[in-house]
């Protein structure tokens, strides 16, 4: 018998990121996963999504989400309504992918590490951080695996129960943070540092390195991955953020890689 398939799944709404952003995505995943899959986009406009990424409409807001004023819907919370049993009928083991990452390794050790285990990144922080006390144990939701079904209902429902709590930034910042919590510090593990690269914290030069040197890239990333700013087009052009430190010259390497997950929507 032949592996069974696995699942990946990313979100798109609005009008932030067009339909190429999953497009280019989905052509990562059939270049770098040697395994069956089915690819799927949770969307409110499927227009211009190419051949074979199955949709799912965006769902309408929980029951309660009236109650939490500060958010208007869709809002990033959606990921937490991912792991509902029976959702856009997902089964067993499901990569979550935000679509503006560059997928530039195998996948396959995605679903081999620790597999029937909640598998998130770490979330990178500033290094003078970390000087005087432990990283947080905090994830960083924009690559995660799980597995979908029973398993995985509890976080959902967590969710529904603790929702005032959930997006009240007195008790959670971000949403990531909600998500490790809700999935129980002990039942997260953190991918091995070489999985997922952030662009901020690993290729970008620290400063005043950054004004004078371009961002690096490390053959060995899985995935690269741009969490706040810059996204891939301003870092292609280079990018002038708020803060000297924030600043890097153009990176057109990332163009190139790119232009190498298209060629999976070609094969």
């Amino acid at each position: 018998m032949g592996e069974s398939a696995v699942n990946v799944i990313c979100l798109k709404w609005g009008s932030a990121y067009p339909a190429w952003y999953v497009n280019r995505l989905y052509g990562g995943v059939r270049q770098h996963l040697s395994r069956p899959f089915r690819f799927v986009c949770v969307t409110d406009d499927p227009a211009g999504l190419a051949p074979g990424i199955d949709t799912h409409p965006f769902p309408q807001p929980p029951p309660g989400w009236q109650d939490t004023p500060r958010y208007k819907w869709p809002a990033i919370y959606v990921k937490l309504l991912l792991f509902e049993k029976g959702f856009a009928n997902l089964a067993g083991p499901t990569l979550f992918l935000d679509i503006d990452q560059i997928i530039t390794g195998s996948l396959d050790p995605f679903f081999d590490y620790l597999p029937g285990k909640f598998c998130i990144i770490h979330n990178w922080i500033e290094w003078h951080k970390c000087l005087f006390r432990k990283r947080p144990f905090i994830g960083n939701s924009s690559c995660f695996r799980f597995d979908a079904g029973d398993a995985s209902d509890y976080i959902y429902r967590t969710f529904l129960r603790e929702m005032a709590t959930a997006v009240d930034q007195k008790y959670y910042r971000t949403e990531q943070a909600y998500m490790t919590h809700a999935v129980g510090r002990e039942n997260v593990n953190w991918w091995p540092e070489d999985f997922v690269r952030s662009f901020k914290r690993t290729c970008q030069r620290p400063w005043p390195l950054n004004h004078f040197l371009p961002p690096k890239f490390d053959p060995s990333t899985r995935i690269l991955c741009f969490h706040g700013h810059p996204n891939p087009d301003e870092a292609i052009a280079g990018y002038k953020g708020r803060h000297l430190n924030t600043w890097t010259l153009p990176a057109p390497w990332i163009k190139e890689l790119w232009e190498k997950e298209e060629e999976g929507l070609r094969g």
